[in-house]
């Protein structure tokens, strides 16, 4: 082929409607795929909160340890006497 011929191929398959819509096909399927990956992104937490709020179970459970002495009580309702 000579070099005229070779470019008025090339322009010719560019141009051709297959080409075309594969193309805008791409780019569109590309944008969507950016689309959906930017609305489903988490947002992080701060660790700081998460430390926070293990350090607030022990104590609550420090309070059950308090609560256990109380239960003396019940044995004055049943009558019994410690010894």
């Amino acid at each position: 082929m000579f070099p005229g011929g070779i470019v008025a191929l090339l322009k010719q398959v560019i141009t051709s409607w297959q080409v075309i819509a594969v193309t805008l096909g791409f780019i569109l399927s590309v944008f969507i795929i950016n689309f959906v990956a930017r609305s489903n992104r988490r947002t992080r937490t701060i660790k700081k909160l998460s430390f926070a709020k293990k350090k607030s179970k022990p104590a609550a459970a420090a309070s059950d340890i308090d609560v256990a002495p109380s239960s003396s009580s019940s044995n004055d309702e049943l009558g019994l006497e410690e010894q």
